[in-house]
Parts: structure tokens; sequence; C-alpha cells
């Protein structure tokens, strides 16, 4: 026979089932479930199915059972099916569970198989921050090399994540700090040690208010390779080019020297010399090639009303790959105040 829907079950379901002892002279008896009134249950007296309700052959309520009339032990036999209590079940065809008959919300999380749910079953921009644990982004994989241009980056806007192109935000060209001397102590010598490398081609250095323990002095330099200076093979000339003093203006001098650079011209007295200076270093650290330095210095002078503004340059011809570089006064000592920076130059 045809049948729409699923294939109805090729079984049958039992109900429980209450047997009684008959009590001579009795009427009431107690059920093994409690029922809402006697139609709750089918009466059964000597196997004829007995009419249910008030003035018929019995009525129900709760636990107990209330006959007509009395039956006779021995003679007469009743039990009672409990129509809405069955003892066995059949399972469900296949297929014929569908969302008509699940209740909303009654598949929980313990229903659901581990591994069960992939990127499939999740719907787009479904996933938003709120589902995000705070350490869901690692960084464990550690880049290397610099990154590519087109390497993306993570940035918060006003808490908005976002991408951001590499190239956007990397460094350009421009001047970072590689060391740095704070001159205290009246040291005779500043020295920067390894200070050049192959990290940048060329170097900026930046001295100011740099003073002297005695008078009449120049502030020189040498370079060195892995703290051995040189002490010859230079060819440096300083122009002291213009001298100021009150108000007035005069032309300067000129120096030379084959044993180090020279970065101003002699200062006049001692702790009131207030020297500043930037020097340019061309290719310290390249194989085979001289390196050269050109700079200008400045310097406060006597009572404070004589300036000398100079400009050196030289270069040491050894074709060395130079790491060192270091400052001293032509005679005594440094004061007690100055600083020297060194930059690397760094090229786009």
């Amino acid at each position: 026979m045809g049948y729409l829907g699923n294939a109805p079950a090729r079984s049958f379901i039992s109900f429980e089932r209450q047997v009684f002892t008959i009590v001579n002279s009795q009427t009431a008896y107690t059920l093994s479930h409690s029922v809402t009134n006697e139609n709750d249950i089918r009466l059964v007296v000597n196997n004829v199915v007995q009419e249910p309700g008030s003035g018929k052959a019995y009525t129900a309520s709760g636990t107990t059972l209330t006959l007509s009339a009395a039956l006779v032990n021995g003679t007469d036999e009743m039990y009672c099916v409990f129509l809405g209590r069955a003892v066995g079940t059949v399972n469900a065809p296949a297929g014929s569970v569908s969302t008509s008959q699940l209740v909303d919300l009654n598949v929980t999380t313990a229903k659901i198989a581990a591994d069960a749910i992939n990127g499939d079953k999740i719907a787009d921009d479904a996933v938003e921050s709120e589902h995000l644990n705070n350490n869901v982004i690692s960084g464990q994989t550690e880049l290397a090399a610099e990154p590519a241009d087109t390497d993306e980056f993570l940035v918060s806007d006003a808490g908005t994540l976002k991408r951001l192109d590499y190239s956007l935000i990397k460094s350009s060209p421009g001047l970072v700090k590689v060391s740095r001397t704070d001159i205290s102590g009246s040291p005779s010598t500043v020295s920067f040690n390894g200070v050049f490398s192959s990290t940048y081609r060329n170097y900026f250095i930046i001295g100011s208010g740099i003073n002297f323990a005695n008078g009449n002095v120049q502030l020189r330099s040498r370079l060195g390779v892995g703290g051995a200076y040189e002490t010859g093979g230079y060819l440096s000339t300083l122009v002291a080019g213009d001298y100021a003093y009150n108000g007035s203006l005069s032309g300067g001098t000129s120096s030379q020297s084959t044993g180090n650079f020279i970065l101003n011209e002699n200062t006049n007295t001692a702790n009131q010399n207030d020297l500043s200076f930037f020097a340019y270093v061309f290719i310290p650290n390249i194989s085979n090639m001289n390196t050269s330095v050109s700079g200008r210095s400045v310097a406060i002078q006597g009572d404070g009303l004589y300036m000398i503004a100079n400009s050196f340059q030289g270069q040491l011809v050894n074709n060395a790959q130079i790491t060192d570089i270091n400052f001293f006064p032509s005679g005594g000592n440094f004061g007690n105040t100055g600083e020297i920076t060194v930059f690397g130059i760094k090229e786009s």
C-alpha cells in the first residue's frame, strides 16, 4: 500500500499492565501508578473490557481504582493496562527526524562531537573580535629578514583591526644613532672602538659643548682598526675661515697635518671654549678604499666675545677597513663637559 512520508514501523508498542489479586467483598484496589481518571487505564475482568465512568463498571483517581461491584476470589480475574505508559518502543526509521521535530535550543554542546564543525559550516563574516581569545595571534614564527613591501601588519585604528602594507611604515633614509659619549672626568682621549661596520656605508658625527683643560689647543682625531690607531698617512687641512670679535669680522688662517685630522683652530683660554662640530666620515669600512673626513666646527673663546669658525677635510691613505675613531686635544686633557655622538647614515 502506498503512503506519504517515511515508511511506518513494522512493530507494535506494548503498554504496562498491572494484575490484581482479588479480595472478596472489596471494591477498592491500589494502582501501581497514579492516574488522572479512569480513562487513563483499561480494566479487564475475566477477559472482558469494562466500561469506565461514574455509574459504570469502574472509576479511578490517583492510585485508587474503585469497582462498582465486588469480585470473588478464585473465580474472577482482573488486570488493567496503563494507556500512557509504554514498556516497549521502536526506533525511528532513518531519515524520519527533520528540523520540524527538533525543539529550538535543544541541541547542546554535549551533543556535538569534537572537531565535527568545519569551516564550511561557519557563515561568512560570522566570526568577530568578540569570538577571538586575547592570545589567538601568537606571533610564534619569527621573520628572519626585513619584510617585503607587500607584507602586511595588523593595526588597531580606534579599536578596529586594519591591515597595513610594510611599504607604508618602513623607515626612510636618515640618521641612526650608533654610539654616544658624554665627556666627564677630564679624559685625555675619547674613543669609539668598533663603531664603523658594514651596516652603514657612511657616518655622521656631532660634537657639542666641548671644553679643554688647557688653552691654546686644537681638537684632533685619528682612525684605527681593532683599537690600533694610525699615527701617519693622513692628508689633513684646516681653514679657520672667520674670526669675529666684539662685532668685527676678520679672515682666518690654515693648518695641515699628516699625523691626524685637525678639527679646529687653537683655542686661547681653558674651560671657556664651548666647541661644537659636525663631521662626515665617508666609506670607513670598505676594503681597498681610503677613508675621508669632512666637516665644520665653531668655538667661543676667551671672554665669550671671540668666535672662530673652521672647515676641515682630510683623508687617511691606507686602504684599510676602518673600525675605530678617537678624539683628543693637541695638548693636555678635555674639560668636564661636552658630548660626541656617532650616527650611521641609512640609505634608501
